[in-house]
């Protein structure tokens, strides 16, 4: 497994965040829906990671600056076929330490409440992130649960 900066240029990618946002939009209701699209994470400011195998794309996930010492931890995600195998875990270690190398000292992110987001909450648990109040530009949502960790 290799990870690295991704451009978000090949197929492979965008057919893997394009099934990430499909299937957050039939977890999450519209108005709590958070993932971002392709364009978004083009912007400047959004660092974005692949894992793969050879071409075979087996997680993501991205930072997305919110200001010179707080970031947004965003579009984390594994194969479907690859979860529980370390993937997430391998990746998040990979991300704070890239944080921590971009000087940031804080890193936060939101997460779904349901019952298909407990083993990304236990995920963010398990590497020090607490429980916190909405940030940026998010408001208070049932369909939310907002996380922090200082670097």
């Amino acid at each position: 497994m290799k990870i690295a900066v991704d451009d978000l240029s090949g197929p492979e990618i965008a057919a893997f965040l394009s099934a990430h946002v499909q299937q957050m939009q039939s977890i999450s209701p519209p108005e709590s829906k958070h993932a971002l699209d392709l364009d978004a994470l083009r912007r400047p400011g959004v660092t974005f990671w692949s894992v793969r195998d050879g071409d075979t794309v087996l997680g993501c996930g991205a930072i997305k600056r919110l200001d010179a010492g707080h970031a947004e931890l965003k579009s984390m995600r594994t194969s479907p076929a690859r979860k529980r195998n370390g993937i997430g875990s391998f990746l998040l270690g990979h991300i704070l330490t890239e944080a921590t190398r971009m000087g940031f000292t804080r890193l936060s992110l939101e997460t779904g409440t349901a019952e298909f987001f407990l083993p990304a909450r236990k995920l963010y648990e398990k590497f020090g992130f607490t429980s916190c109040e909405p940030f940026a530009d998010y408001l208070p949502d049932p369909h939310s649960t907002f996380m922090t960790k200082t670097l």
